[in-house]
């Protein structure tokens, strides 16, 4: 018997259903085409599942820090303008 299972029944121990074999390469298509250093990278439509997933994982890792970045960023802007200033009002209307 094989570990994996392509039926979509449900899992029994989480009460989840099963993905199937082809949804987790239609998956992983979606991935390499939506993380640029996949997108970028490959010279053919088949990497490995491994690989496309650990670069996933970097790619957020890395929009992850740039958010912090820009948090910092505003949060230092915010802190020295006058909060009546129309800087201040510009920022304001940008994070509405």
């Amino acid at each position: 018997m094989s570990g994996r299972n392509n039926s979509t029944s449900g899992d029994s121990s989480t009460g989840a259903p099963r993905i199937s074999d082809a949804q987790i390469g239609q998956l992983l298509a979606k991935l390499q085409q939506l993380v640029p250093e996949i997108r970028n990278r490959r010279r053919s439509n088949k990497a490995p599942a491994s690989k496309v997933l650990q670069e996933t994982c970097n790619y957020v890792r890395s929009l992850h820090r740039e958010v912090d970045d820009l948090s910092e960023r505003l949060s230092q802007l915010l802190s020295t303008i006058d909060a009546d200033s129309p800087e201040a009002s510009i920022v304001q209307s940008l994070i509405e």
